[in-house]
């Protein structure tokens, strides 16, 4: 198989190159998104070379310590981001979030290791930090989706849920339609992705590994795994983060708080 066609410093600077012609079309249209792609632009190259940076260290030394520093940061971030997008107001958000993704994230790590991938370590940097990579930021999407659907509903329902409970049911009782309705709508975007992969879309992890030189069954299998993996995570997010937002709602003596 024919080796990488690797990206020196001039290839770079022609991708750059791609931005500045968006940048232009965005002038062109007078859209006002030049200074947004600029930025983005910057951003993109700053943080992906630190990124390279700092897994090829974390990878060389392949340190248990250092991997899951790495992934508490990436988790942390992903969890803040979420919580700005569910609600800053509701008490409890970031922590709710926080937890729900972690223990999405090491059931399903769990499960991948101990019954499929099996490596010697398990702090195998090269496997853990990219899954669980994966599955933290799909985990972000799902909990903030939910959770700003969620938070939405309630608001916009306080007085069905005060007539549900009026009539005798319980806070769980009372919220259930609109928790089932967001994880729904959490779901969805990774059920679009799983029927229409392959047929419409080609995803990015395996074109990745595709330009790398990967076997094309090598690479569709880990993106079956991937994708599985995700689903799962996703659901149980979604799950735990409706949960925990629910009770925030809800006072000691059961009642909704406005």
């Amino acid at each position: 198989m024919q080796d990488i066609i690797k990206l020196d410093l001039v290839d770079l600077t022609f991708a750059v190159g791609l931005m500045a012609i968006a940048i232009g079309l965005s002038a062109w249209e007078k859209l006002g998104l030049e200074l947004n792609l600029a930025i983005a632009t910057g951003r993109t190259i700053l943080q992906l070379l630190v990124l390279g940076y700092v897994f090829d260290f974390i990878f060389a030394i392949n340190n248990p310590w250092a991997v899951l520093v790495i992934l508490a940061i990436m988790l942390t971030v992903t969890a803040i981001v979420a919580r700005n997008r569910i609600s800053q107001k509701i008490p409890l958000v970031l922590p709710v979030v926080w937890g729900a993704i972690l223990v999405s994230t090491a059931l399903t790590l769990f499960y991948t290791y101990l019954l499929i991938l099996q490596p010697d370590r398990w702090f195998e940097a090269r496997y853990l930090i990219p899954l669980a990579g994966i599955i933290i930021g799909n985990g972000m999407n799902a909990a903030a989706i939910a959770g700003e659907r969620l938070v939405s509903t309630m608001n916009n329902s306080s007085g069905e849920i005060e007539t549900h409970l009026s009539l005798g049911a319980t806070p769980q009782q009372a919220v259930t339609q609109y928790r089932r309705e967001a994880i729904r709508a959490a779901i969805l975007p990774t059920l679009n992705q799983m029927m229409l992969i392959g047929m419409a879309t080609l995803p990015s992890i395996t074109t990745g590994q595709l330009l790398g030189g990967v076997n094309p069954l090598d690479a569709v299998s880990y993106e079956i795994l991937i994708l599985f993996m995700v689903a799962v995570a996703n659901l149980l997010t979604t799950i735990l983060v409706t949960r925990g937002l629910c009770r925030q709602f809800f006072n000691s003596a059961a009642q909704l708080i406005r």
